[in-house]
């Protein structure tokens, strides 16, 4: 009995021994070269971001509604023309004159015309300059005074949401870049032109309104469009930039690999930070622009695939892989 229970553990041990032998050779190994780049730090602009999402909407949006129920005769503008103060947009027909005309059509052209001219159409006219937003009533429609014949809009804004923790970094006439979800690749400079003073709550969240007036408005803008907002906080055209990636981080200091002429393995320097925009680095002091930064990176060799690492169905799976994400210093 004794035997049995000796051969039995012996056995397990073997195959523990077995799978641990596996699991160390399956690992990647890594490369003794790596990945090495090369660069030079440069000057340019970084900043500060704060990103929230906003709504292309009219600035004063001015519904047109026809002084009486009636009937319209004629729409003189179509949407997206541009409007004077005191134009016509329409033309419509009290109720009461549109049932007299209706029953003169029947007593023959002349008496139609004799009372189109004594009983003349209403007038709507536009009360600002502005462009037509709205305008799909089409004549022989009827029409009350409770809905809108025309819309126009003084010009289009940008309307974005700003949550409670960030509104007081927002200032009057601030720089922001908007991005519309429709043309994603089109950047649109703008600034701040009012911040709203009573907050909102948005899905549990005390939100602020701050309308932004874009600085050149493309020919694409519509009301009701979806955006990304980019507030520039603070920053600076004329910064010394490295990339985030270049950049080490040890014992609460910063410092980048810098080449060393004549000598393989580069110098560790450090490096004062300033802002970041995620993606560079500001250095305020250690390196210049002439200066050439070694930026390295990890890079593992897997084992092939014809590898004989067992087929039995009791051995252990392969760990998977984990990528590299850098940042913690070079390898």
């Amino acid at each position: 009995m004794k035997n049995k229970k000796m051969k039995f553990l012996l056995i397990i041990m073997v195959i523990l021994a077995t799978a641990a032998f596996m699991i160390i050779k399956s690992r990647p190994k890594p490369n003794s070269g790596g990945v090495v780049r090369e660069l030079n730090p440069v000057v340019g602009p970084v900043y500060n971001i704060i990103s929230t999402t906003g709504t292309v909407l009219p600035k004063n949006r001015l519904a047109i509604k026809p002084p009486v129920n009636g009937r319209i005769e004629s729409v003189l503008v179509k949407e997206g023309e541009d409007v004077k103060v005191g134009q016509v947009l329409v033309w419509m027909s009290s109720t009461e004159r549109a049932a007299l005309l209706d029953a003169a059509r029947g007593q023959g052209e002349e008496k139609l015309k004799y009372w189109q001219e004594a009983y003349k159409p209403i007038a709507l006219l536009a009360p600002i300059d502005g462009e037509v937003i709205v305008a799909t009533l089409q004549p022989g429609q009827t029409v009350t005074t409770s809905e809108a014949a025309v819309v126009l809009s003084d010009n289009l804004i940008v309307r974005a949401q700003v949550d409670e923790t960030d509104i007081g970094k927002i200032k009057l006439n601030q720089k922001a870049v908007v991005s519309l979800d429709a043309y994603p690749d089109v950047k649109i400079n703008a600034f701040v032109e009012h911040i709203y003073y009573e907050s909102e709550t948005v899905n549990n969240v005390t939100i602020y309104k701050v309308d932004l007036i874009p600085e050149k408005a493309p020919e694409f803008f519509r009301s009701g469009m979806n955006a990304t907002v980019d507030f520039k906080i603070d920053g600076r055209e004329d910064a010394l930039l490295v990339p985030v990636g270049a950049v080490y981080k040890e014992d609460n200091q910063s410092y980048v690999l810098l080449k060393n002429d004549g000598n393989k393995n580069p110098v560790k320097r450090t490096v004062e930070l300033g802002i970041t925009d995620d993606k560079n680095y500001e250095v305020l002091s250690g390196v210049t622009a002439g200066d050439t930064i070694i930026v390295t990176s990890k890079k593992y060799v897997f084992p092939s695939s014809n590898s004989n690492t067992g087929s039995n169905p009791f051995m252990p799976k392969m760990p998977s892989a984990k990528k590299d994400k850098g940042g913690g210093g070079p390898p």
